[in-house]
This record gives structure tokens, sequence and C-alpha cells, in this order.
């Protein structure tokens, strides 16, 4: 009889927990389905196998108070370290000419980009080149002489080639400024009027000291003349690449070159000008973290320094932390990184999100930023000696516009982190790497890499809660509350 009971009572234990239907006077009772939750975590994914590209996914993440027996990552809030400026890439002179010939689909594309509507990617920061770079269609400064011939008063000097008629940039500042009044423009010059150099050359060669005065006016003229086409430089770097002089055009300028530039020329130029824009020193690869430290840790330089920009085609993103510690008064930025038209999709999405937006992010820099931002399907335009294999954001062939892995890079942080956000703790698990910021709207960002081989789930807890979403391999989540 015990034994009856005992099976009884099981059945009924089982049918509970089924909400199996059961008989009520010959009525049949409906099994009881609990209200579904409400979805608290919007979560945008983005495979490397680019089955799925930046798209919003359906599935259900409420916070609960129960964890799963899987890795945590932990957002703090409390914790909080440095404001980010912004995500974005460099406007290349060649872009612009591209995007400029795009005519019907060029606004969507200006909107998409810099809007903030619910298709934009809100890109938030831009670096422009002051003259040419290498992916400009041809060698040129705001100051060119004839072979033989100085202007050392600047009275030769024009922003015309970067006009309408030139290369079209200035007048696609100003409609992308229209678009987002408060987006970031960092300059840098790829090189110096030829005639300030010691080679009579674009290519390599040093800036003449006798000339310093003058570059460092230059600058002024620069900054002032974008003022007055309603364009706002935020921030200027001395030297795109100083120590790589092979490119077209290029300089060279060792760090204690630059340090006197600034202490004693630049930076009161500046002053006497009253211009706001900041300096930044270096621009270059993580290698070298003793080059900007070598301009930091002059106290006259230091004072006209906002602190250090960085490329990582050499060394570790750690070296920004490097430089941060040890003067934790300045900045440090990620103004540079390039996808290769022999690279792949997945590859590069995993290794770019790593280090360019989370390994920067995790290492104080308040923004980051990819190469160029658009390109033909000939990865042109470019200067003849210049790069030959840069992938842009964009491929723009004709009328339209293809997106490749570094539109995705940047959208998984430009569309959800706007600047004046605030970088709050957050931890990496295994092969889970992971940013967290706090809008000025109080919401919470969190971007994830899976840089593993297997779908992977995990808790996000936060404030002694958690939700538990699956990341698929070699794929990035951005988790917003």
């Amino acid at each position: 009889m015990q034994k009856k009971l005992w099976i009884i009572g099981l059945v009924g234990f089982l049918c509970v927990q089924s909400n199996c239907s059961k008989k009520d006077n010959g009525n049949t009772t409906p099994p009881v389905t609990p209200p579904a939750a409400a979805n608290e975590v919007d979560f945008w994914l983005t495979k490397g196998d680019q089955s799925v590209l930046l798209q919003k996914q359906s599935t259900i993440l409420a916070f609960g108070t129960t964890p799963y027996s899987v890795p945590d990552i932990t957002v703090d809030t409390t914790q909080r370290y440095q404001e980010v400026d912004g995500f974005g890439y460099t406007l290349t002179s060649g872009s612009a000419t591209l995007i400029n010939s795009l005519g019907s689909a060029k606004a969507a594309l200006l909107q998409e980009l810099f809007g903030h509507s619910a298709t934009s990617i809100s890109v938030s920061y831009l670096r422009i080149s002051i003259g040419a770079s290498d992916l400009s269609a041809s060698v040129y400064s705001y100051d060119d002489m004839p072979a033989g011939q100085t202007d050392a008063a600047l009275a030769n000097f024009s922003l015309d080639p970067d006009r309408a008629g030139g290369t079209g940039l200035i007048p696609l500042l100003k409609e992308i400024g229209q678009i987002n009044p408060a987006i970031k423009i960092l300059g840098s010059p790829w090189s110096a009027p030829v005639w300030m150099k010691d080679n009579g050359n674009s290519k390599g060669g040093s800036l003449q000291p006798q000339y310093y005065d003058e570059y460092a006016q230059y600058f002024v003229k620069y900054i002032q003349g974008m003022k007055a086409e309603g364009i706002t430089i935020d921030a200027i770097t001395p030297q795109n690449e100083p120590l790589h002089d092979g490119n077209n055009p290029s300089l060279y300028m060792t760090a204690e070159q630059q340090r006197d530039f600034i202490k004693n020329n630049l930076g009161p130029a500046f002053q006497a000008a009253n211009t706001t824009t900041k300096i930044i020193a270096y621009d270059h690869n993580c290698d070298k973290p003793e080059y900007p430290l070598t301009v930091l840790n002059d106290a006259t330089a230091k004072a006209f320094v906002n602190g250090s920009a960085f490329h990582l085609y050499a060394g570790d993103i750690s070296a920004l932390s490097t430089v941060h510690n040890a003067h934790p008064d300045k900045q440090v930025y990620l103004t540079e990184q390039w996808t290769s038209s022999a690279g792949s999709f997945d590859v590069d999405l995993k290794w770019h999100l790593q280090n360019v937006i989370i390994g920067s992010m995790r290492n104080w820099s308040r923004n980051a930023l990819e190469w160029n931002l658009a390109n033909d399907p000939g990865f042109g335009p470019h200067t003849t000696g210049g790069c030959t294999q840069c992938k842009g954001a964009l491929t723009i062939s004709g009328n339209s516009a293809i997106k490749n892995v570094s539109y995705y890079i940047i959208a998984h942080a430009s569309k959800f982190v706007p600047a004046g956000s605030v970088r709050v703790a957050s931890n990496n698990s295994g092969s889970l790497y992971s940013v967290a910021f706090e809008t000025p709207e109080k919401k919470k960002v969190l971007i994830v890499l899976n840089g593993g081989a297997a779908a992977t789930p995990f808790n996000i807890k936060f404030k002694n809660k958690w939700t538990t979403p699956t990341l698929p391999a070699g794929s990035v989540g951005t988790f917003v509350w």
C-alpha cells in the first residue's frame, strides 16, 4: 500500500511540474503557461562567417537571481575609468573624392555613417590628413612652391587643394558637420611642405630647424583656415608615423626633434594664437613608448601636450597603459589600424575587436580609429608609392558602397557608445574578451568577443543579477540595457 501511494504521489508531482491537464466534472482545464519574460538586454551580433552582420537578436535576455555554471562577465559601474571621445575612421582625401562621387546615394550613406537614427552607426570621431596622405590621389601640401623657392611668410598658404574642385574634403566635412555638429576631428600631416625639408622631397627627409617657426605657423593657419570654413579641428599630431620615412608623403622626426618643436615652437605658437586645439604627441606604433615619454618627460613640452597617439602595426596595445601610468594626467589615443586587402573577415574581426576596440579601451584610450573610410575596387586612390593594399571600411564602385570588415569593427562600438560615455569595469574570461561603458543616458553597454572555437554561454552579472546569452565562435556581441 505504501508503495502504491508513493507512485500516485510521484505521478501527481510530475503532472504539476509539467502542467498536466486534468478532468474536473467532465471539463478539461488547459495547462497553465507562465508569462513570457520581458526582454531587458538588447543583443546585437556579428559572426565571423558573415552570416549575421550587426543584427539585433530576438533572444529574450532578462536579469534573474540564479546564475548558471558558466563563465561570468561582471559589469561594475562603480569602478570608472576614462571618458570616451569617440570611434571612427580616417577620412582620407581619396575617401572624400569617392564619397562625393556617389550622387543620389551619398546623402543616405552619410546619414548611415554619421546620423543617430535606428539605421545609423553614429561615427563620432574622424582623423584627416593635413595636406595629402598616401591615400590621396596625388601629393600636395597647403603651401607648395616651385623647386628652389621658399615661402617663409606663408603667403602662398591655401586650403584650395581640399576644396571643391580639388579633393572635396572640406565640402564633405561641412556636410558631415550638419549631420553631427559634435563630431571630433583630428588632423595629422604626412609631410611638411617640401621646401621646409632637408631632402627637397615629399618622401622622407626631416624638417629643417630653420623652419620650425614657419611650420608651427603652418599649423596655426590650418586650424584658423578650417575654422573659417566652419570646421573645428579638435586636435592635431605634429607628424603621422614620425619613424616611418618610406611612405609617400612622409617625414622623419625623432622624439627629441618633436619634443623641441613642441616646446619651443608649436606650443608657444598655439598659445599666442589662443587656439584650443589639442597637441597630441607621437602618432606611431606601440613598440616605441619611449618616444612619447621623451616628450612628456620634458616639463615644458608636457605643458603644451594633451596626450599621446598610437598605431598597432608593431608592439602591444598595453603600451598605452605604460605611457598612461607614467603620466596619468595625460590622455592616450588609438588613431590608426588598417585592414589589408589580403586579410579575411573572420580573422580581422577577431583581432581588431580584441586589440583595437576592447584592447585600446581597456588600456585607457579615449578613442579607437580604423584607417581608411573608403576605397575603390582597386584599393585606390593612392599616391605613387602609397599603400596599395589598404582596404577601407567601404568599397565604393559607381553608385554603390559595399561594407567591409572595419565597418562592423567600428559599428559595434560607435552605434552604442556615444562621446561622453565612461568606461566601467568588466572582466575577461577565457576566450571571452570584454569592455563595458556607461553612456551619458546611463545605459550600460557591454562589448564581448568570443575568440574561441566553440559557441560559449556566459553570465552577464550586474548588481547581483544575471542573464545568460550565448555567443557563437568567432563572433562579437554588443549588449545594451
